[in-house]
This record gives C-alpha cells, structure tokens and sequence, in this order.
C-alpha cells in the first residue's frame, strides 16, 4: 500500500498545476485583410490574458477554403462571408454536399471593394469589359462575390492564356481577363500597372487597400445599384452600405455591397469548447477593437443573428448566460 501511494504522489507531482491549454486551429484568411489581423488578434488577446485557451491563427483563402477546412477538421474555427456559410450548410455550389458547419457569432458588416487607380477610365462595373481583374484568392469569399457581380454585368472571364480585349462574337461577348490574387498582391498589382481593378471584400478599413491608397491615388466603384438583384438572385445577406469619404486616403464616398461576417465551428465541436471560444471572443473585445474597430460591432444582441447557419449549442449556452449581463447594441 505505501508503494502505490509513492507512485500515485509521483505521477501527481508530474502533472502541471493547471490544466493544459486548450489548442485551437483557427482559419483566417490572407495577408493585409481584416479575417488575418482579427484572427491574430484573438491570438495574442488569449495569450495576454493567460486564457486556458490557446488560438493558432492558420492563414487561408478565406470564406469558401474556411468552410471547407472547417468540414474537413483542419481547422477548428474560421471566418466566412455568411452567404457562404449558408451556401455550405445548403450543399449548393461551390460546394458539392452540406457541410456540417454551425455559428458562433455574426461578428460585423463586410463591404465589397472594386478598386481602380482614380485617373482610370472605369466608373461603373459594366466598364471593366476587356480589363485585367484580379477577383481575389482563389476559394475566397471575394471571388464568389466578384463572379456574381461579373454575372449580373453579363461580363464574362477570360480562359486564362486568351488575348485582352473588350467584345468579341466568338468568345461569347464582353469579358475581363481574370487573375486570383490575395487583398495585398492585389493592391500590389495595381500600384504595378499588372491589373486594372480588383475586388476585395472586407471590413473597413482594410490595411492592404489603406496602405495602397497611401502610396497610389485610388477609387472604388459605387456598386450599390446591383444590391436589389444580388439579393433576389442569392438571398437576403446583402445590404447597401457605405464608404465614408477619407475611410481610404484620398478617396470619395461611395456607396457598396455589404454582408455579414460570421465566426464558424464544426457541428461536432464539444459544446464546452464552443462556449469557452464564444467567451473568449468576447471577453477580448477590448483588445480586438486595438487591433481592428470592426470589433466595436461584436454584441451579443446581434451575434446571435446568424441564420439560416445555426447557433452551436455551445455559443447559445453562453448568450443565455451573459443574457441581462449587456444593453442593447451600440448605434
């Protein structure tokens, strides 16, 4: 009996005082968008905070390569465009059957960016035919969106290697030459001359368009007049919002598209995990906001708004526990 009570004190004193950290992969997206710099906030809160719960910031693609990741169990959480996230729960292209994909939080407004040097000719998106366009990483929630919109011009993508122009009988009609660049090698590619606009669909501000607006005298195209019909053909996710003037150097006010970002589990993701994530998201608002003012949006009031993707029961057990505990949501 004495000898099992030294091995058990052994095995004891070889455990730390405390629980391990709960490691978590979290899908961001690309250098110099908003998903990275929230991602490796919540990061660094978490460390800061000495939280029992570890955040590993993955770069991605973003939305469509989110979801996918997410079903996969690449990753444990992930930032996605909620249309994208409906269209995963759905099964509905681009992806081949439901994922099973459950919310945490409705997190805040993206809007659509179509950026064009300011002494460019383009000042509608009709105007893009024959233009190089960079329509964002490939499996992005930006290059869904930037397809739609090309859809609804009736301007249709270049096979890749086939010569610029505008018309063309034999291609089908009026086309854009399409490259799939990340936000900041978009931004990059424009101040070089090697595009003639990118879309880019963010918070605002976004670093890699602010920072190219330092440097580069740019505009962004008014896309609002094509919000009624993004909305009858691909669900009520899609809001006209604006540009404040000045939100980028330098750059007029104008009016865009904007949707929903969400903060995305697994639907077998622990319920005790969900809703430690889901306070951990909160409890860093303060330092989220440092990082990026999009945080100012995060509310309970208004997380919990993320259908048709379902709340994880793990992030309703902790709404209905904070529930008396906030006012409503700031104007």
């Amino acid at each position: 009996m004495a000898a099992s009570v030294l091995v058990v004190l052994a095995v004891a004193g070889s455990q730390p005082p405390y629980e391990e950290p709960l490691r978590l992969r979290v899908g961001t997206g690309g250098p110099g968008g908003v998903y990275h710099e929230y991602g490796s906030g919540l990061a660094d809160a978490a460390a800061s905070s000495r939280a029992a719960t570890e955040i590993v910031p993955v770069e991605t693609a973003a939305s469509v390569d989110n979801n996918r990741l997410i079903a996969a169990g690449s990753v444990d959480a992930a930032f996605t465009l909620a249309d994208v996230a409906a269209l995963a729960v759905s099964g509905d292209p681009p992806f081949d059957e439901p994922l099973p994909i459950s919310a945490l939080a409705r997190l805040y407004d993206n809007h659509t960016h179509l950026v064009v040097r300011s002494d460019s000719p383009y000042d509608e998106l009709a105007d893009l035919s024959g233009a190089t366009v960079s329509l964002g990483a490939e499996g992005s929630g930006t290059e869904l969106t930037a397809q739609r919109l090309l859809d609804l011009a009736e301007l249709r993508v270049a096979p890749r290697g086939e010569e610029r122009g505008g018309v063309s009988a034999e291609s089908g009609g009026p086309r854009v030459q399409a490259v799939h660049l990340h936000v900041s090698e978009s931004a990059q590619a424009l101040a070089e001359g090697r595009v003639d606009a990118f879309f880019w669909s963010g918070g605002l501000p976004t670093r890699a368009v602010a920072d190219l607006a330092a440097r580069t005298p740019i505009r962004l195209i008014d896309l609002s007049d094509h919000v009624p019909a993004m909305a009858e053909r691909h669900g009520e996710y899609f809001s006209d919002m604006p540009v404040p003037a000045d939100t980028y150097e330098g750059v007029p006010a104008v009016r865009t598209i904007g949707v929903p970002s969400l903060l995305v589990v697994g639907d077998g993701m622990p319920a005790e995990t969900a809703r430690e994530l889901t306070r951990l998201l909160f409890e860093s608002r303060a330092d989220l906001v440092d990082v990026h003012p999009v945080a100012l949006s995060l509310h309970p009031r208004s997380a919990i708004a993320t259908l048709p993707v379902p709340l994880h029961p793990g992030a309703v057990e902790y709404y209905r526990s904070v529930k008396n505990a906030y006012g409503p949501p700031a104007a």
